[in-house]
């Protein structure tokens, strides 16, 4: 869980995705290794994995508004929408089954991953973001679908920026902001929604570890600037492709576990 405290936060600064690609697939490995919870541990994964990410998150936006990379008009417009479809995606989590939400994160994952391996950073497919119901809709899915992965809403809200045009750099530095909202908004919901579920791992709230949260949460607030200043720095073009090939394995892992 430490390692994946220090991994997680890494990503979290380098791809806005809030290291939920790391942390998720090291709990969920991590209760079953040591004998712990059962039929809730891949919903308790994926929870505790939403509270780790609020300051994380922050710390990165903070640490990419300092470059003045972030743009806070879209942060604004586009952060209600998203907060609305965690609280939602939370709550569709919270009666899916475990081989159903492994489906859902192996899924999404190879939707990413797909995108970092194959698809050029300047690839687009509008001139510019959706506005009226098309951000409303878009907003939500992307919160909702995050939520139920536990991977906040860099992944996919990174992904929107970039095929609508935006810089890469400022695609990451926003998409840490919906990380936030639907970190905050997803972990209520998986509070709530998993309150009085069975098969969880001791010391947990609804799907939420406690323990497992503090200890990987203060390792990933730590380490995130870090990544965030790399991600300055670095060949992204390597990063993107070394990383996709990262999220396939851990989508096909996670599924085959849970199946």
């Amino acid at each position: 869980m430490l390692a994946a405290g220090l991994v997680g936060g890494l990503i979290a600064g380098l791809f806005g995705v809030g290291g939920g690609t790391v942390l998720v697939p090291a709990l969920f490995y991590a209760f079953s290794v040591l004998g712990l919870g059962g039929e809730a541990n891949l919903h308790v994964a994926i929870g505790t994995s939403l509270l780790t990410i609020v300051a994380t998150s922050w710390r990165s936006l903070g640490a990419h508004r300092a470059h003045g990379a972030v743009d806070e008009r879209v942060l604004r417009r586009w952060t209600p929408w998203v907060a609305v479809g965690a609280l939602i995606g939370a709550g569709v989590a919270g009666v899916t089954s475990m081989e159903g939400l492994a489906i859902v994160y192996g899924v999404c994952l190879m939707v990413v991953a797909a995108q970092m391996g194959l698809l050029p950073e300047t690839a687009t497919l509008a001139k510019d973001l959706p506005g009226g119901w098309g951000r409303r809709g878009i907003g939500s899915l992307i919160g909702g679908l995050s939520a139920m992965m536990g991977v906040g809403g860099g992944s996919f809200g990174g992904m929107l920026m970039t095929l609508c045009g935006r810089p890469i750099h400022q695609a990451v530095a926003t998409a840490s902001g919906f990380v936030v909202a639907i970190g905050i908004a997803a972990t209520v919901g998986f509070v709530v929604f998993g309150w009085a579920a069975e098969g969880r791992p001791p010391l947990s709230l609804g799907y939420v570890n406690v323990p497992a949260a503090v200890a990987m949460g203060l390792l990933t607030t730590l380490v995130a600037p870090y990544g965030a200043r790399l991600a300055h720095r670095l060949d992204r073009k390597v990063l993107r492709r070394a990383f996709a090939l990262y999220l396939l394995a851990t989508a096909v892992s996670v599924m085959v576990k849970a199946l």
